[in-house]
């Protein structure tokens, strides 16, 4: 089996490269990324001398790049994106161009060469907010943010290519992924790095907005499963249940690294904030998933992870 990851050189990609490596040491694993500021290669530098790994330094929004990768490949898997939703806030273009010509770039190529699979890794903010319940697969999309408008547009996109060419896709939908290797811009690894310096905490609005967090590999496992079993032309949601408040995420990292509540700083909320993410993850694991990991341990490792390896985080702060 010959893959192609795109964004591998970042966080969810490159824990997924390392798992596909250690769980299938004859699959050979092409690793196209921009290695824009979240793409980094010290994510990937325990396998880059692995004679089945190949890195190419290049853009998904590049037609020639795309169509020399994804020769010869299996299965195409695309993490790439652009994927914080404050910068999207601030200047959308990128995000557009990326999730959505991006997606429609490797799209072309997948057909061009007919891969057996194409796996588009989308995220939970597809849905927008919920009150109650939990989002299912079937329902609609009501994204809130250009980040998540961009992300639903590639979904769309993604489904149009089964719908039309037939072409073997699927799409994946996580919740909010935390573990090691995580750019110091999200919730988790900012607010760990920034308690070890004793700088502040910046928690938006009232500290209330809810995700449901799921340890990186157990979303790695789910793509896995969905790579190998998943149904053409299927979504699968993958949430592990962990619904909890930033204002608790918050406290229990300072709880674990022994510091002061002092340390939180209240800040305006974000334009468009969603309340609250919810997954219906039934289909998936129907489909045979299930999360290992305990939430709070894999919290306490992950805090223990960025304690333990300052310097692979302090050069990007």
């Amino acid at each position: 089996m010959r893959l192609l990851i795109t964004g591998g050189a970042g966080f969810i990609g490159s824990n997924f490269i390392r798992s596909v490596m250690e769980k299938y040491p004859g699959y050979e694993v092409v690793n196209l990324d921009k290695l824009t500021y979240a793409g980094n290669p010290d994510n990937l530098k325990d396998v880059e001398k692995n004679k089945n790994y190949t890195f190419i330094k290049g853009d998904i929004c590049d037609k020639e790049t795309v169509e020399k990768a994804s020769r010869d490949v299996n299965v195409i898997v695309n993490f790439a994106a652009e994927t914080h939703v404050d910068r999207s806030i601030l200047d959308a273009g990128d995000f557009v161009t990326t999730d959505v010509l991006g997606t429609f770039r490797l799209l072309e190529a997948a057909r061009k060469y007919d891969v057996e699979k194409y796996v588009q890794i989308s995220t939970d903010e597809v849905y927008g907010s919920i009150d109650s319940g939990s989002f299912k697969e079937t329902d609609r999309l009501e994204p809130s943010s250009p980040y998540s408008a961009s992300k639903a547009g590639g979904d769309m996109l993604v489904h149009s290519y089964f719908v039309t060419h037939r072409l073997p896709v699927a799409i994946t939908r996580s919740s909010n992924n935390f573990g090691p290797y995580q750019y110091p811009e999200k919730l988790i690894p900012l607010f760990i790095t920034n308690a070890l310096r004793n700088k502040k905490l910046p928690l938006y609005g009232d500290g209330k907005n809810v995700r449901d967090w799921l340890y990186v590999l157990d979303n790695c496992d789910a793509i896995d499963l969905v790579m190998h079993k998943g149904k053409e032309g299927d979504v699968y949601n993958i949430g592990s249940g962990n619904e909890t408040t930033n204002i608790d995420i918050t406290t229990m990292i300072l709880k674990e690294l022994h510091k002061q509540e002092s340390l939180i700083e209240w800040v305006p909320d974000r334009k468009g904030h969603d309340r609250r993410y919810s997954l219906d993850a039934t289909k998936i694991k129907k489909l045979g998933w299930k999360p290992k990991h305990d939430f709070k341990a894999a919290l306490g490792e992950t805090i223990r992870w960025y304690v333990e390896n300052e310097w692979w985080w302090k050069s990007l702060i």
